[in-house]
């Protein structure tokens, strides 16, 4: 199998240097080049074209937004954003997913050098998964790559809650839907909650997304959607209208009191390798709401999520995938899928028609 050609383009210096070394070591990667900005860089990819580009945001010359879309323009191709953990950064990042970056990893403004080699499976996983990302024109499904597993032990839910031992209760006034799903998450999602109405259920969703960015992220859909998306921080009502976010960094789990729904935050080991895990969010909802609740799984990379739809549909819950030919990585709902815990797959464009049917 070939190696993935990666192109990095970083104005620093020092970000190049460790980026090159994590990829040179990485099994299955190969540094294709790197470039201080991005016109130097077009001028070297000409000659050879990487599957994937990790790119900065602010950079001289031509900054990183811009060089997004003529890419995406002119030769579609994976990139995975490396950003800097500030508020500015945050929002400029979210600009580059709506452009059409398939991840995001971050990088602190202090500690910079020392925060890369520690966490440097986070970038190589995200660059592995962004080279069977489908972007532009779609790409050949047979070539979707197993998914990445990292060094250590992977926990499963029960790290967080215990599995269900008992149906919830059989009917409520309340109907919930959650959401989980990963790389090319925040463009679906923004496609599914614009699409929706005031009048649409209560909506919980873990997206995989760096701690600092789901704030910016639920602000920038709070402004696009008529329903209202918000950042969780815990103890908020699930209501119609609304959407509630996971903040990164922490798990969410969906909590009932009498017959209304409300979420809790907490802090806890990563689950399916994730903070916020889906699994987590799945299995709660598994517990207090069953039949009542509608579970969806959409676009990414591993399989998070799939134990916990399982357990959603064991519990009387309807549930859905994203489709593969829709899905930007056909990861976390064909893991669901062979797991039996999807009663349907069904196209990007319909899931807001099928949340509006639940209500």
């Amino acid at each position: 199998m070939n190696p993935v050609n990666v192109f990095v383009i970083d104005d620093s210096a020092v970000v190049r240097q460790v980026v090159a070394d994590l990829i040179g070591e990485a099994p299955g990667l190969h540094l294709l080049g790197v470039a201080p900005d991005p016109l130097y860089a077009l001028d070297k990819m000409q000659k050879a074209w990487p599957d994937v580009i990790v790119l900065d945001v602010e950079m001289p010359r031509m900054d990183g937004i811009t060089f997004l879309k003529k890419i995406m323009a002119e030769r579609p191709t994976p990139v995975v954003i490396c950003s800097t953990l500030t508020e500015k950064g945050t929002a400029t990042s979210l600009q580059a997913l709506a452009a059409g970056a398939v991840d995001i990893v971050t990088k602190p403004k202090v500690g910079l050098k020392r925060h890369l080699e520690d966490n440097g499976h986070d970038l190589v996983d995200a660059i592995k998964g962004a080279a069977h990302a489908r972007v532009g024109k779609r790409r050949d499904s047979a070539a979707a790559a197993p998914d990445v597993m990292h060094a250590q032990p992977k926990l499963n839910a029960d790290a967080v809650l215990a599995a269900p031992s008992s149906h919830a209760m059989a009917e409520t006034t309340e109907t919930v839907v959650v959401i989980g799903t990963s790389t090319g998450g925040t463009q679906a999602l923004e496609a599914v909650l614009t699409a929706l109405p005031r009048t649409a259920p209560g909506i919980v969703i873990v997206q995989h997304m760096p701690e600092k960015f789901t704030a910016a992220f639920a602000a920038r859909l709070n402004s696009q959607c008529t329903i209202e998306v918000l950042e969780a921080q815990g103890n908020e009502r699930v209501i119609p209208g609304r959407a509630l976010i996971a903040p990164g960094g922490r798990h969410m789990l969906l909590k009932r009191s009498g017959a209304y729904y409300h979420v809790d935050v907490v802090d806890g080991p990563l689950v399916s390798r994730h903070r916020p895990s889906v699994d987590v969010l799945f299995r709660s909802a598994a517990k207090v709401a069953g039949r009542n609740a509608l579970g969806v799984i959409m676009t990414g990379m591993g399989d998070d999520g799939a134990a916990g739809l399982k357990e959603m549909r064991d519990a009387g819950a309807h549930t859905l995938a994203q489709d593969e030919a829709s899905c930007v990585v056909y990861g976390m709902p064909k893991e669901a899928v062979k797991r039996g815990a999807v009663e349907r797959s069904v196209p990007l464009k319909q899931i807001a028609d099928e949340i509006c049917r639940r209500h």
